[in-house]
């Protein structure tokens, strides 16, 4: 057999399709309709993300919000800092079961969710220790896989069995994508390898704090501001990619774990969950290549390089930069920014911080300069998530499994809804542009 290489040019040539088809057919390229709204494919109570309204057929932009099961995010949020107390759990809850939980019944389900949190018998060492993996993703994956032959019931798709598993994944996955981590850091970096006991009394944030230090060690503030981004990424409609995903596996019937992992392939890509190590490997390019981070000129000249595919990774993306729904302002955004500027304040990075902050107030005019008036663009979460992750001392590895850590909350919740509500497989149409050949026997090829 020839080398792959010897194939490629060919392989190139038979899966390329003429742009100007897509417009011809009225195909809805990544389910966007013209323009630039989403193809309404199905209905959730789980969440609503909203950044602008249609006012006599046109797209009109305003300030973002996000709700999860009809409660503004940014109340949960208020509620739990003006209470002292940690937010995800309570988000959990309310994206589960649909409504917020009082305080024994918080208490009770933060105790299920710890009781949980412990891998099965043997799991660490059999399916994570002796197979590592360079990537947490991929390991978190193959580990979900794994948990179906630890599972009595696995194929079980009653809403009772679905719910039983979603908590524990829920539970599991800090534990899992610390574990995968360390085992990735010694079995690849050659480090010592640490093994931490999960707590169970401990919130999520602290959790997944205390198993990826070698000491167990974190501050009340660093848990707040981890349990603050765990909360904001916790789920995000049902039209994102990851959680579309799940709803498409789960409508074929299959089981929860193969759904799951569904969405951690798909939140792994740079264009989704990935793009938050994206963002630090482009700011890492800009404050090498920019001499005076304050010089909104010079700042402003190296974006549209970046921009026009000539600077950083050559995509012409500037990361964290855009949504697909937001235009004017993604609510998690500012929440998680404020935060940060505390920490980088008393990190002694201000400047670095104040660089971020930069790019964010002039990226839109860089956008109207080189892709015209008509682009609405807005900083998004992954801007800020990765340099947020950076002051906890959250090593990169870990930045888009804690993502998922997060977003497991929402996929079980749409993975529940699609088991109860859904009743239909997922089938979207794609035509054929292929012409009909006749078939050339051997010896006339």
């Amino acid at each position: 057999m020839k080398n792959t290489k010897d194939y490629i040019s060919q392989v190139t040539e038979n899966n390329s399709i003429d742009s100007e088809m897509f417009g011809k057919y009225n195909v809805k390229r990544g389910l966007r309709n013209s323009d630039g709204t989403g193809v309404l494919v199905g209905l959730t109570r789980i969440g609503d993300v909203h950044g602008y309204i249609m006012d006599e057929g046109e797209k009109v932009a305003v300030d973002g919000k996000l709700y999860y099961r009809g409660f503004d995010v940014e109340a949960l949020v208020s509620s739990a800092e003006k209470e002292g107390r940690f937010g995800f759990e309570e988000a959990i809850y309310l994206l589960l079961f649909g409504k917020l939980p009082d305080k024994g019944q918080l208490d009770d389900f933060s105790a299920l969710i710890g009781k949980c949190r412990e891998l099965p018998p043997n799991f660490a060492e059999d399916a994570i220790m002796r197979a590592p993996s360079r990537d947490i993703m991929n390991k978190l994956a193959r580990s979900v896989l794994t948990l179906y032959s630890y599972d009595k019931s696995p194929d079980d798709c009653s809403p009772e069995n679905v719910l039983r598993q979603c908590i524990e994944l829920i539970a599991r996955f800090p534990t899992i994508a610390a574990y995968a981590y360390m085992a990735k850091e010694h079995y690849f970096n050659h480090e010592s390898l640490f093994i931490h006991l999960p707590e169970p009394t401990c919130s999520t944030a602290e959790a997944l704090l205390s198993l990826i230090r070698p000491d167990k060690k974190y501050t009340r503030y660093e848990a707040e501001l981890l349990d603050l981004a765990l909360v904001l990424h916790a789920e995000h409609g049902g039209g994102n990619n990851s959680t579309f995903a799940v709803h498409l596996v789960s409508s074929a019937d299959t089981d929860t774990y193969s759904a799951i992992a569904a969405g951690i392939g798909s939140l792994k890509g740079s264009k989704h969950g990935g793009a938050n190590s994206k963002v630090i490997g482009m700011m890492e390019d800009i404050k090498k290549n920019v001499k005076q981070w304050e010089s909104e000129e010079e700042v402003a000249a190296y974006l549209g390089k970046i921009l026009q595919g000539e600077a950083y990774d050559r995509t012409g993306l500037i990361y964290g930069q855009g949504h697909a729904v937001y235009t004017i302002t993604d609510p998690r955004t500012i929440l998680l920014r404020d935060k940060a500027q505390a920490l980088a304040e008393e990190k002694g990075i201000i400047k670095e911080y104040n660089l971020y902050r930069l790019i964010e107030r002039i990226t839109p005019e860089v956008f109207k300069k080189y892709k015209g008036p008509n682009r609405d663009i807005c900083t998004n979460v992954d801007f800020y998530s990765g340099f947020v992750y950076g002051m906890l001392g959250i090593p990169p590895d870990l930045f888009t499994p804690i993502f998922a850590v997060s977003r497991i909350a929402g996929w079980c919740a749409h993975r529940l809804e699609e088991v109860i509500a859904g009743g239909k497989i997922i089938r979207p149409a794609y035509k054929c542009v292929q012409p009909r050949l006749d078939y050339i026997s051997m010896e006339k090829r």
